[in-house]
């Protein structure tokens, strides 16, 4: 793919450069890089994130401009990150964050486009969930939110929190999974119980991840599950009703690339699951505009949503918020906020947000090269619970045309 060329910023980029902390051989390092030489700069400095695990870390020259990129699809460091020999297996999602957040302290100097703090409230469901909650974002109810929520040792804890919250169609996510990965669509009634998921169970009880959704309608089953992936954290969500798009569940990544929301796609699904890998497709994103407005809402609202959401964490330059359309696309609520949601390739800017033209690297390099953050230790420290979070160097503060 060809990235379009990024328009320099009036204060000119000689000197400028980049610098990636990923898997070298992933495509998102190589759009990113892509994009970087589209701007007319040298491609960026590459450090693997093999190397900052097996060697303790990295340094970065004060004037490198620093983006750390994911360190998934390379079995060599899900090995180092989760200690599993298999990287399809679900189970070890505490020991990759709790490795994960230790590698991004390890990585010094440079100008971050991101924080480690904001990545550690990324990656961990029932933090990001407060922290949007506390902020007024609105999201889907939760008694697994925040610092006080309450802990889920096993399927018998579900079930006590479905009874007490009256919440008997939920989400159950593993507290620092992401793509979608040993999610279970929880509903239960009139005595009958059922969970989609992408989770394969073996017969020895080890849990796969599948590309193919399937239902299991044994409860012993999904108490299975559900206890094998306790020990690592699980967050509960009331299930909202989607909206829906030509007959299917609808929602919406939304790209949001300092303070402002420019990228945008409809996924769509037959299942509650509507991640693109699991079956899901991209839907019309003009349907869905229109859609907005006929329920009597404004389009620039629903993208505000996101930009409320981002703002949260004020100190990375991009997230990916997956926004929540509710029946009759009235209302809608964040139900995550991604560190690297970034991945859609070939889609450029929406009208009126400044990256007409741009793919999401583009984006982000031109967002880079005009505002610069300081160095992370000149950053202040996270706000407040209570309140909104301010507005960091990230936070442009331009409304959609």
């Amino acid at each position: 793919m060809t990235t379009p060329p990024v328009a320099p910023p009036a204060s000119g980029v000689a000197g400028s450069r980049f610098a990636v902390v990923g898997n070298p051989e992933n495509r998102r390092v190589s759009l990113f890089a892509d994009a970087v030489r589209a701007a007319g700069l040298p491609g960026p400095r590459v450090v693997a994130w093999r190397d900052v695990l097996l060697e303790g870390g990295a340094d970065f020259a004060s004037d490198e401009i620093v983006r750390v990129d994911s360190p998934g699809e390379n079995p060599e460091v899900d090995r180092l990150l989760r200690g599993a020999t298999d990287p399809t297996r679900v189970e070890g999602s505490a020991r990759w964050y709790a490795r994960f957040t230790a590698a991004l302290r390890t990585l010094r100097g440079g100008i971050r486009l991101d924080d480690p703090e904001d990545l550690a409230v990324l990656f961990d469901k029932r933090a990001c969930h407060g922290v949007l909650d506390a902020a007024g974002v609105p999201v889907p109810a939760s008694p697994t939110s925040g610092p006080d929520g309450a802990p889920v040792r096993g399927w018998d804890d579900v079930r006590a929190l479905m009874r007490e919250h009256r919440m008997p169609r939920l989400f159950v996510k593993p507290a620092h999974g992401s793509s979608a990965s040993g999610v279970l669509a929880v509903e239960a009634g009139g005595g009958r119980i059922r969970a989609t998921t992408s989770v394969e169970l073996a017969p020895g009880g080890a849990l796969y991840n599948s590309l193919r959704v399937r239902r299991y309608d044994s409860e012993r089953d999904i108490a299975a599950i559900v206890d094998a992936l306790a020990p690592d954290g699980l967050h509960l969500e009331r299930w909202v009703p989607k909206a829906s798009q030509h007959g299917r569940a609808a929602d919406l990544r939304v790209v949001v690339v300092a303070g402002r929301a420019t990228h945008a796609v409809v996924r769509t699904s037959r299942t509650p699951l509507t991640n693109l890998h699991l079956g899901g497709s991209r839907g019309d994103l003009a349907v869905a505009r229109d859609a907005v407005g006929a329920a009597g809402s404004r389009w620039s609202d629903v993208l505000e949503v996101c930009e409320r959401a981002a703002s949260c964490f004020p100190r990375t330059l991009c997230v990916g918020v997956d926004l929540l359309p509710a029946i009759g696309w009235r209302r809608a609520f964040v139900g995550e906020v991604n560190a690297f949601g970034d991945l859609l390739p070939r889609l450029t800017g929406l009208p009126g947000s400044g990256a007409e033209g741009l793919d999401t690297y583009a984006a982000q390099v031109r967002a880079a090269l005009r505002e610069p953050a300081p160095p992370n230790e000149l950053h202040p420290p996270r706000p407040a619970a209570s309140g909104r979070a301010p507005r960091g160097p990230y936070r442009t503060g331009t409304s959609h045309a």
